[in-house]
This record gives structure tokens, sequence and C-alpha cells, in this order.
């Protein structure tokens, strides 16, 4: 929790706006209650005023001072349309189209970064990441020079040597089925400065797969060699190494076996997996059998901040997961 602490810190001392569309959803009310009281971030709760009234009453919830917007009678709703219409009018969009669209709790979130009226967005409890990354593609879009969004998952394992002390980055576990390889080195880039900008700790990136260092030949491997070896020329300033199995990667006796001349093997913190079930597997057998902390996913290469949550998360992964926008928020000015 030393890394959490750090970000709380962090996002108390430059107070970000952060929007919740899903704002009517039990485990959101509470986090917005929680967030308010730490002082984390400015919230923005989407939703019908009345319900959420109701609610937090019953559910016994404080959000007195936190803004609630209902993009069914907003004031901004006509005006989020008409931007709406002209970022998609080439696409076929019709105002009329756009106007019933932004009344969606996601998009008018999604408007709201567009347009600058909150710093960062926080979806995902009862929403897909598909529900997700729709509007954000469509609206805020990737970053400059970023040609792939992905997610990250920040893993703080109890009592454990692995890593930095516990502390691992696990990538890409949310957004991307089955990369290209130059999409996984793109996704390794990223990884990397996140880990240093969010993590403040040095970067060694693991390139995952069920070969190590050319002791297999598949297609699967070749991807991830190829993969490795973009990254690596790409930005030959980061630690990038593979391919390796995750034993190499982590544990020291096994990378002196397998890879003696990585730099990278038996020291990883950030583990790249080579595709969507690999690493959506890996981060749940981790927090389940580890009882690691799991914090995210959190989305990077959007142009703005926009972050995924599961659909099992809890009101403090809420909290931690808008802690963490904010500080991206802060970031990205």
């Amino acid at each position: 929790m030393e890394l959490m602490k750090k970000i709380w810190d962090l996002a108390q001392k430059d107070i970000k706006k952060i929007v919740l569309p899903e704002g009517e959803e039990e485990r959101n009310l509470e986090a917005a209650g929680k967030i308010k009281k730490e002082g984390l971030a400015e919230i923005v709760l989407v939703g019908n005023p009345q319900r959420i009234k109701e609610k937090c009453n019953n559910l016994r919830i404080n959000i007195d001072g936190i803004e609630v917007v209902d993009p069914e009678t907003s004031e901004k709703t006509a005006s989020y349309a008409e931007a709406f219409y002209e970022l998609r009018k080439n696409k076929g969009m019709t105002i009329e189209k756009a106007d019933m669209i932004v009344k969606d709790p996601l998009y008018f979130g999604t408007m709201m970064v567009k347009l600058g009226d909150a710093d960062g967005m926080v979806s995902g409890a009862i929403h897909t990441t598909g529900d997700l990354l729709r509007p954000g593609l469509q609206i805020v879009k990737t970053a400059p020079g970023v040609s792939v969004v992905s997610s990250f998952f920040i893993m703080m394992v109890p009592d454990c040597n692995y890593g930095d002390e516990g502390l691992l980055v696990f990538s890409d576990c949310a957004v991307n089925p089955n990369p290209t390889a130059e999409q996984l080195a793109s996704i390794a880039i990223a990884t990397a400065e996140t880990t240093k900008r969010l993590c403040k700790i040095e970067p060694k990136v693991a390139m995952l797969s069920f070969s190590t260092m050319g002791s297999a030949d598949h297609d699967l491997v070749e991807k991830v060699r190829k993969a490795t070896e973009i990254a690596k020329e790409l930005r030959p300033d980061l630690n990038i190494d593979g391919e390796m199995q995750l034993d190499a990667a982590i544990v020291r006796k096994v990378a002196d076996q397998k890879a003696p001349n990585s730099k990278v093997a038996g020291n990883a913190n950030v583990l790249i997996f080579p595709d969507l079930q690999a690493g959506n597997i890996g981060y749940k057998l981790v927090q389940r059998f580890a009882k690691a902390e799991a914090i995210g996913p959190i989305c990077q290469g959007f142009a703005k901040p926009i972050n995924d949550l599961s659909r099992g998360c809890s009101a403090d992964d809420i909290v931690n997961v808008v802690a963490l926008t904010a500080v991206q928020a802060q970031s990205s000015k």
C-alpha cells in the first residue's frame, strides 16, 4: 500500500475533476463519498439526481457537495451533441442521432473530458471494457504518436520478493485480444513509460512467452520475438528483453540457467503478456491465489485519462483508480 499512499498524496496536492458516469451504481456512490472525504478529486456523478439521492439515503452515504449531472436535463447536452456531430459527421452522424447518443452516460462523461469540463473519467463497474473504449476512441482518441490504446494492472503481492519488492506491472490484460508484433512493441514501450511515471521505479520489461531465448519455435513465439526486436530498436534506452517464460523473467536462479546474458531476466518488474487471454488469466491467478491487490485496469494511450474497472471491483478499487486517473491528468497537461 506504500505505492497507493504516494498516489493519494500526489492526487491531493493538485485536485482534478473526475467524472463517474455510472453515478447511480452503489459502489460508485460509496467511492464518491470516500473520495470527497479524503480530498482525492473533485467528483462529478452522472445520473438522475432523485434516484441518486434516494440510494444515498438508503445506503447512508454522504455525497454533500458532489456535483450530479443528468444528461436528460443538463444545459450542456445540446452543445455536447453539436460537438459530437462535428467529430462524427464524416462517419454518417446526424445531429438528431448525436443528441440521442450523448445522453448515454458514458458518451456524456467522455464529452465532458473531451471539452475540458472534467479532467478524466472512470467507468466499468457495470459496463464492459468495450462500452468504455468505444466512446473513448471516437471522442478523445489516442495521444499523439500512440498507435494503440492498451491497459495495465499494478499488482501488489504481499510477502513477495519478485518484481520490485512485490510490485509488478502487468500488461495488456483488458483491451487488445490478439495484438500484432508492432502493437505488442508499442504496449511494452507505453507500459515502461507508465511504470516510470506512476510507480516511480525503473522498468525492467519482460516479453512473456512459452519459450525463453529461442528454446521453442512457433508462430506465437515468433510474434513475441519480433515485438521485442521492434521495441528495442524504437527505444534502446529502455530495459526490454525477451522472449522469456515467466519463471525466467522473475526467478533469479531460473534466469541464470535460461537467460544468463539478459539484464531483465530474473529481475523483471513489468510483464508484457502475448495476448489478452494470457494477460487476463494471469492477473486473476495472482490476484486470487497470491491475494495480491490488483489496481486497474488502467488505460494508457488515450489523449486524456479514461480508465476502466473490473465489474467485480469494490468501492475501494474505484477510489484507487480515481486517484490514479487524477495523477494521470496531472501529467497530461
